[in-house]
């Protein structure tokens, strides 16, 4: 009994090649106008870019509690910015996530529907344990490094002994969600079988308060991601025209109103 390895190969890849065809027809026949070309092609971009941004920036300090609290103290203008950017890559995700998902979708739409709504779902847990980030270094501020090293302990002697909280029991989208996406990205022909594995490889990406860049596994999960999202992107912009004259103005005005809100509006 032989095995005609070459017909399978060259079969595998004329079916890889189909669904890819089919997908991008069945994009152009329902565009999705919601998040738009846009902000969906900003999104893709920016948010890999930005959570790169700040794995490097973190990543001459061991990820570990105690260490990235430690360098905290020595340089908080450096941890405060790799943190920013980090959290801020992970809000500008669901623009991208969303445009992918309705690729998904329009060749398979149970891995599209599950795999976006997983993976946003992930997207709040990490945007919650930024906040608890955020906490804890203004908290090093007051009270001092040895009080937050204690504080911290605690908290996440407390946080492994709750049996029950939101964000707990959302951890595990943040894990597996990718790995549902890159499937879905694969078998619907949104994405090719290189650039899901990539995209899957998200999946290998520490979750945690005050947890830094785990050296090479950060790089490798956000690498994937940057490979993943940032062609598709790229592509996405070039497919229209370029935006109005009438939109740029209001993206200008919108963003000098953000601007003043964050200048001089309420605090707290």
């Amino acid at each position: 009994m032989t095995i005609d390895l070459r017909g399978r190969v060259t079969r595998w890849r004329q079916a890889t090649t189909d669904r890819r065809a089919a997908n991008a027809a069945a994009v152009r026949d329902h565009p999705y106008p919601f998040p738009g070309r846009w902000v969906g092609g900003v999104s893709l971009i920016a948010g890999p870019l930005l959570i790169m941004t700040g794995t490097i920036l973190r990543s001459q300090f061991y990820f570990f509690v105690p260490y990235q609290l430690a360098a905290y103290s020595r340089h908080p203008a450096l941890i405060t910015a790799a943190y920013t950017c980090f959290a801020a890559g992970f809000v500008l995700l669901w623009p991208a996530v969303l445009t992918l998902a309705q690729r998904i979708t329009a060749t398979s739409p149970l891995w599209g529907l599950w795999g976006g709504c997983l993976v946003m779902v992930g997207l709040f847990t990490r945007v919650f344990q930024f906040g608890t980030d955020h906490l804890a270094f203004h908290l090093t501020d007051s009270l001092g490094l040895p009080a937050m090293l204690h504080g911290i302990d605690a908290y996440y002697t407390a946080w492994r002994d709750t049996l029950w909280h939101p964000f707990k029991t959302m951890s595990a989208p943040a894990f597996f969600g990718w790995v549902v996406l890159a499937i879905g990205a694969y078998r619907s022909g949104a994405l090719g079988l290189g650039r899901a594995i990539a995209l899957g490889l998200m999946s290998a990406l520490a979750l945690g308060t005050l947890k830094g860049t785990e050296i090479p596994q950060s790089f490798i999960a956000v690498g994937g991601l940057c490979v993943a999202f940032i062609p598709m992107g790229i592509s996405l912009l070039r497919s229209g025209p370029p935006p109005t004259r009438r939109a740029m103005v209001w993206i200008v005005i919108l963003i000098l109103v953000h601007i003043l809100m964050t200048a001089f509006g309420p605090r707290g």
